[in-house]
């Protein structure tokens, strides 16, 4: 009889202290004698990785292991397993933290720059009847891809920083920054993780050729508006079609990043697996950039109010795992998000933990009576877990934007 409690894992999420009690291949002729394993040391991590492709870990007889390497759901929840299956394949690395944020962001605030310069040179050539020229972007994405995969916050940092006017350019890089960090959560290889991010910056470039008075329009489109806007996707498969460096990936996740998974997306209806899944995985990171980024008709959400969002739509407009994996990735309460502690003081978030996403880093911005602190004070929730009275210290609750007047790109912006 099938054990509850088991959980299906990846052989690359093994630890000591976990306990395997089953294997994805009779135990019979391999090296364990009985059936279920305390892993107690390295040499059978190895051995199992050798052997198996993923085991069933019982968290109720061990330590648990790491969500990412989980997969949800058997053989006979064919759709969702398979779903799961797909993701899991894509994890092909596994990136570590390599510097600290405080380093780190130094070269990002260059390499951003870099970006946004280039940005914004290839949509004037666009604007202005010259061919696309990719090279004007290839170097920034190279180095923002390394940078990100040394640590990822220092990108999202400046990306959740930076004032949100001209947001056709900020949509643009968000689409590419998050699509990094969220395919180095997957365990994509750096080749794939540059092309995300070429397609990230040119999702949406066809949008140059749309009316100018329809991107700013304050209002909700009116149908004829709406299929006019649509046509931004075939505008922007004409403009790349010329470039020599756009690959048919590239094409692809163009083509297909507002699809749905319902199938009410367009320009299609596609639905399900019948979107590519780096379609999918643009169409996610598009979306919350969308929601947390100023534009004519929108006022941005929090990122917290953003995760939110997603997460009840996960199933509908976005594949659920996708959306569990994204939320992983960027934590419940995202990069920029404005909360409150458990002793009344409030602070932004700069940076998310890969292992403890519910004690991210705190840049604590008022006092326990909201009153402005004379100076920021940065709080690591993994290393401080008690307030100055002893009580145990954690996040209270997300708040939105604007709370207590905290606005962070004023504050944090320079």
């Amino acid at each position: 009889m099938d054990n509850p409690h088991e959980l299906k894992v990846s052989v690359q999420g093994l630890g000591v202290g976990m306990f395997v009690s089953r294997l994805d291949r009779p135990w019979i002729g391999t090296p364990f004698l009985l059936e279920g394993l305390m892993l107690s040391n390295d040499d059978d991590i190895k051995t199992l990785k050798k052997i198996c492709q993923f085991v069933y870990v019982d968290p109720t007889r061990g330590l648990s292991p790491d969500l990412r390497y989980v997969t949800f759901g058997e053989a006979g929840l064919s759709a969702k397993a398979s779903s799961h299956d797909e993701i899991a394949a894509l994890r092909k690395t596994q990136w570590s933290v390599q510097t600290d944020f405080s380093h780190e962001i130094k070269t990002a605030r260059v390499v951003h720059g870099m970006l946004e310069r280039g940005v914004r040179e290839v949509v004037t050539d666009l604007s202005e009847g010259r061919h696309l020229e990719v090279h004007k972007l290839k170097d920034a994405v190279d180095s923002m891809v390394d940078s990100i995969l040394r640590n990822p916050s220092a990108f999202a940092w400046l990306k959740e920083m930076k004032h949100r006017n001209f947001y056709s350019y900020q949509h643009a890089m968000g689409c590419a920054i998050w699509s990094v960090v969220f395919g180095r959560h997957l365990g994509l290889e750096k080749d794939e993780l540059q092309t995300l991010s070429l397609a990230g910056l040119l999702a949406d470039v066809g949008k140059i050729r749309l009316p100018a008075d329809l991107l700013v329009k304050p209002g909700a489109l009116d149908e004829r508006e709406t299929a006019l806007a649509r046509r931004h996707v075939e505008h922007s498969l004409e403009l790349i079609k010329d470039a020599s460096e756009i690959t048919p990936e590239i094409v692809e996740i163009i083509a297909t990043h507002h699809e749905r998974n319902d199938g009410s997306g367009y320009p299609h209806g596609l639905a399900g697996n019948h979107i590519p899944i780096f379609g999918r995985i643009m169409g996610l990171v598009d979306s919350y950039d969308a929601m947390t980024s100023n534009r004519p008709y929108s006022a941005s959400r929090s990122p917290h109010k953003a995760v939110g969002e997603l997460y009840e739509h996960r199933g509908s407009l976005f594949q659920a795992d996708l959306v569990e994996q994204f939320i992983q990735a960027c934590g419940i309460y995202p990069i920029g998000s404005i909360v409150e502690l458990t002793n009344g003081q409030v602070g932004v978030i700069t940076a998310i933990h890969s292992l403890k996403r519910l004690r991210p880093t705190v840049m604590v911005l008022l006092d326990k009576d909201k009153r402005p602190l004379s100076q920021f004070v940065g709080l690591d929730l993994t290393l401080v877990e008690h307030d100055e009275q002893g009580h145990p210290l954690s996040i209270k609750g997300g708040l939105p934007l604007g709370a207590y007047g905290i606005d962070p790109h004023e504050l944090f912006v320079d």
